[in-house]
């Protein structure tokens, strides 16, 4: 699967979707650590990639704004990152990259939420 990673995101997680084989690249790499979220969620789209933070401001764009990007929120910290990786490896395998395409899950500890996204208007 190809994925965006936020500037928010840990190094340590996308050095792990890396290890599993996934397309990742981190905005600092291609000059957005800058970028508002409008402007990274246009990029993820016209990449074709799935977008992954640790802000959880990108909920609002996407249900209220109607932004239709894929999105995987990270409810992520020190202390947790070996249990969302795990949750996160549940999703690769449970969902298929278009699933994740259009719609945003929450992961935390040990369980993620997943919510079809319904406008699609902007894919």
């Amino acid at each position: 699967m190809k994925f965006l990673l936020d500037q928010d995101v840990y190094l340590i997680t996308g050095e792990f979707l890396k290890k599993l084989r996934q397309d990742v690249i981190l905005v600092s790499e291609i000059g957005h650590a800058q970028s508002s979220d409008q402007e990274l969620l246009t990029i993820a789209r016209n990449t074709d990639r799935i977008f992954i933070t640790r802000d959880r401001d990108f909920g609002e764009l996407i249900f209220l704004k109607k932004y239709s990007v894929g999105v995987i929120y990270l409810r992520i910290l020190p202390s947790t990152i070996q249990s969302v990786h795990h949750e996160l490896e549940e999703i690769l395998i449970s969902y298929k990259e278009n699933d994740l395409k259009n719609g945003f899950v929450v992961v935390e500890p040990g369980r993620h939420r997943f919510r079809k996204l319904k406008d699609s208007e902007h894919r």
